[in-house]
């Protein structure tokens, strides 16, 4: 009688894990599950909820329009999104009310043009944690309007960027709205050309973050602010390597002209350095916006100038 319980109860599991493997995402609200994410997507529409994401490996990608969804892995770090993309675009297109994304992985992302990403956001707000990007052209991509707040907390960012001729740079991310943008406690490595964060929000809050560009290969500027922004720059570390596509200053404010105010960004504590054995001189900031900008409390390296006005 044992031998005959153990032996069901080991079918049993084995029917769960096979039933869970053939229906990875399940809507949280209403236990439903499904083989597809964009049915779990679909299932939610106008609603709020969050579709539960089995481990696993997956070749597929979703769109989501309508709705505040969260995409939650149900142990952070072994749900993989891997290569598929939709529309052309990224894993998760997202242009709903908006979005949360917890404990994903995305790798290997890559369309035919250099917008691919694992994340594009079209429109509403956006919360990333505990996620990783790696090993493709783009982290998390924006359109250039319609989108709100972007909070990414506690993620890394690995292998990204690229540049080509005759095409835009890709960045490891890339934010085109003029919503409030915040990265913290995050990392960047590793990338493959590009900027490894470019941001066009009005304000920002990057703080807290490690830049290991010592294995860096053509990549650009550590924080690029095209257009300019005022918010904080802080306590983060950022070592640079030297496979540079150009000149290469740490961190960049209205390279492409003072389309908003950079009064009184704050670019303090953060600590800075040229990778071991590489022999260079950079700029830590430069600015071509004209603001006032508060510089202070930096601890950098040597080779390093801490301000330049061009």
């Amino acid at each position: 009688m044992k031998k005959t319980s153990l032996v069901l109860a080991v079918m049993l599991c084995a029917a769960a894990a096979s039933a869970q493997n053939a229906a990875p995402f399940r809507n949280a609200e209403t236990g439903r599950t499904y083989a597809r994410l964009q049915a779990a997507v679909d299932s939610i529409g106008d609603a709020q909820g969050t579709i539960l994401i089995a481990p696993g490996s997956y070749r597929q990608c979703a769109v989501q329009t309508s709705g505040i969804i969260a995409f939650r892995a149900v142990i952070p770090g072994q749900s993989i999104f891997d290569t598929k993309t939709c529309e052309g675009k990224a894993a998760l297109v997202l242009r709903g009310q908006g979005a949360r994304v917890d404990g994903v992985v995305f790798q290997n992302m890559r369309v035919a043009d250099t917008d691919g990403a694992a994340i594009r956001l079209e429109k509403g707000n956006l919360t990333v944690t505990r996620s990783i990007f790696r090993n493709s052209v783009q982290g998390i991509t924006t359109a250039d309007k319609g989108t709100g707040a972007i909070s990414i907390k506690q993620s890394s960012f690995i292998g990204l960027g690229r540049c080509v001729r005759r095409q835009p740079c890709a960045h490891s991310l890339s934010i085109g709205g003029k919503g409030p943008l915040s990265v913290t406690n995050s990392r960047f490595e590793r990338g493959n050309g590009g900027h490894y964060i470019q941001s066009r929000a009005a304000r920002i809050t990057i703080t807290d973050n490690a830049f290991d560009d010592s294995r860096g290969r053509g990549t650009d500027r550590m924080i690029d602010l095209p257009i300019g922004a005022s918010g904080s720059i802080a306590h983060n570390i950022f070592v640079q390597a030297a496979s540079k596509a150009s000149d290469s200053a740490f961190i960049t404010v209205a390279s492409e002209g003072r389309g908003q105010s950079s009064f009184g960004l704050s670019v303090n504590a953060n600590e800075a350095h040229i990778a071991a054995g590489v022999d260079r001189r950079a700029v830590f900031v430069a600015d071509w916006s004209g603001d006032r900008l508060a510089l202070g409390g930096n601890r950098l390296g040597r080779g390093l100038k801490p301000f330049e006005k061009r």
